[in-house]
């Protein structure tokens, strides 16, 4: 009975999704011609503000149970991206939002910067707000930063941000700062430039860097120079601590982690309101575009939700990918509007350098498109396909080179879109369809009621994202044409990807050996270790103590598997 009210909520949630086009019978992955778009006069001030695991039924506008009024506002009076994409995981999708390129293309392709690997982003690749300075801007980042931190030179202000506040790990408390790498191994992390900012711990994250936010306004000349400003919020990644008087008004909602998450959702959509009309108070708005993303899909199991969408955060299923986004301007010429073409986190960077007066053809490696004229004026992207991601660490026991027709390894995790075609090989991830929290506990039994017990026999799946954006149809053994021409585009891509970068743990960047915090330990003087083309597992990264007894237990328990497997 629950599973079939589940399968009646979800025929409408997803045929709402659906458009009137024609299902793609061909595709072509030649580039448009990108047409010419109103430009300001005087380049335009910059708000980037992305936020953290917020999933797509994690709005307003998606959603009746999550109040954010000022981000319903914001976007209803801009242009809403309904075929926006971003990156399954958090370091991947700043990646490619800061450089415009794909993670293959940054040696960045296998899962997230940890706080002991000695990498970082590719020191000899020029950034967004590298770019945005040459051409005159004053540039700053708040929040997160999670695209490493072992030398010097990867710190913020020295890959573009003439100043930075925030947390330079993956994950830390909201009050007091700490961030751990494991149960045992913590230390402080909040950063004033390249300086511990100690003494700052104790208000709330996200109220903290809203004040930097409105401080910077408040102390810069709108008519001296254009501004860049790169809110990176933590929220509403967990842990899942809001102050008690944001969760009251949500006291409603049954489940614990979804209250507490959707008064995290409130209190960024404060934060935004706030910051807005400090863009108005300082004389910025009229010449100013904001722009609002999320980095990733929600994990329901902490009280986010991508319904109807299928899977979650770091997986290649579309509530992994598909991200919240919208821009809001008094510059965009045709305002109001929801746009459904397709656009990329990649593209912000041509984008924006293009809206600023800078010459993006200058440039070479951007795996991005200028997509100011399909958000000002309507017209069509000039993107036709996505590379989500290729990634030759992941693999999984399933799958070939014949199930790739002799293009392509299916054992590999990759995922594409092209047109309205998408393809993905490997282990996308877990590709359950999580209803809406309305339990107040959740059985466990309960998040695997719709997954299809024929997925793990598979490596190779096929969707047509337009017409089935819920991705309930696979479409692979009917459409082998498609299938075929999708995996020689994985192959060409492939062809271009640079080694992945995922060193081991370092034992040098212990915060017990550093003061107390996660901050750069390796000397600017130090020699480079050079990683690239060698591949490492996470586990497999620290050394383990010879056990003889450990491995006469292994021996006897495979042995006496072996003889109970005979015996049945």
């Amino acid at each position: 009975m629950a599973l079939l009210v589940l399968l009646i909520l979800s025929l409408p949630a997803c045929a709402s999704m659906r458009t009137n086009r024609e299902d793609f019978e061909g595709f072509r992955v030649e580039e448009k011609p990108e047409a010419a778009a109103f430009k300001p006069k005087q380049p335009p001030h910059i708000i980037f503000i992305l936020t953290d695991d917020q999933g797509f039924n994690d709005i307003g506008y998606h959603s009746g149970e999550i109040r954010s009024p000022t981000l319903d506002k914001l976007a209803s009076e801009g242009v809403r991206l309904e075929n926006y994409y971003v990156q399954p995981l958090c370091t991947p999708s700043r990646s490619q939002l800061i450089t415009g390129r794909y993670q293959i293309h940054t040696g960045l392709q296998h899962s997230i910067i940890r706080p002991r690997q000695p990498n970082c982003l590719p020191l000899d690749v020029v950034t967004l707000p590298q770019r945005l300075q040459e051409i005159g801007y004053s540039t700053h980042m708040v929040g997160k930063w999670h695209l490493g931190f072992y030398r010097k030179d990867c710190l913020p202000t020295r890959r573009g941000f003439h100043t930075y506040f925030g947390s330079l790990t993956g994950s830390v408390d909201y009050y007091t700062y700490g961030s751990c790498d494991g149960k045992s191994l913590c230390g402080f992390d909040l950063h004033e430039g390249e300086s511990v900012a100690w003494g700052r711990a104790g208000k709330y994250s996200t109220h903290l860097y809203t004040q930097r936010v409105r401080k910077i306004l408040a102390t810069h000349d709108p008519t001296s120079q254009p501004l860049f400003i790169f809110l990176s919020l933590q929220a509403v990644h967990t842990p899942l601590k809001p102050p008690k008087e944001y969760i009251y008004p949500y006291r409603n909602i049954g489940n614990v982690p979804r209250r507490k998450y959707a008064a995290m959702v409130s209190i960024v959509d404060e934060a935004v309101r706030n910051i807005t009309y400090a863009l108005r108070k300082y004389g910025f708005y009229r010449n100013s575009v904001v722009i609002f993303s999320t980095d990733n899909g929600a994990q329901p199991l902490t009280g986010g939700s991508n319904w109807p969408l299928r899977g979650c955060k770091g997986t290649y299923w579309e509530g992994g990918i598909r991200g919240v986004g919208f821009v809001h301007s008094p510059l965009i010429r045709h305002r109001r509007r929801i746009s459904r073409d397709l656009i990329h986190i990649t593209d912000w960077y041509p984008t924006l350098v293009g809206l600023a007066g800078g010459n993006v053809s200058q440039h070479q490696g951007l795996d991005g498109f200028d997509v100011w004229p399909t958000i000002s004026e309507g017209k069509e992207s000039p993107r036709l396909e996505i590379l989500h991601n290729i990634d030759p660490l992941n693999r999984r026991s399933r799958g070939s080179l014949k199930d790739g027709y002799g293009l392509w390894d299916t054992t590999v995790q990759a995922a594409i879109r092209v047109g309205d075609w998408k393809l993905l090989t490997g282990d996308p991830g877990n590709g359950d369809w999580v209803p809406p929290h309305v339990l107040t506990h959740f059985p466990s039994s309960w998040w695997h009621l719709e997954r299809d017990i024929g997925e793990k026999r598979k490596s190779v799946w096929l969707f047509n994202v337009t017409g089935d954006p819920c991705e309930r149809h696979d479409l692979a053994v009917h459409r082998p044409d498609v299938v075929r021409e999708l995996l020689a585009r994985l192959a060409f891509h492939n062809r271009t990807a640079i080694p992945v970068r995922y060193p081991p743990d370092d034992t040098r960047a212990n915060p017990s050996a550093n003061g107390g915090a996660w901050r750069p330990w390796v000397g600017e003087d130090d020699e480079e270790e050079n990683w690239d083309g060698v591949y490492y597992k996470r586990g497999k990264n620290r050394k383990r103590k010879k056990c003889r007894l450990c491995k006469l237990q292994s021996f006897f328990k495979k042995f006496n598997l072996k003889i109970m497997s005979k015996q049945i």
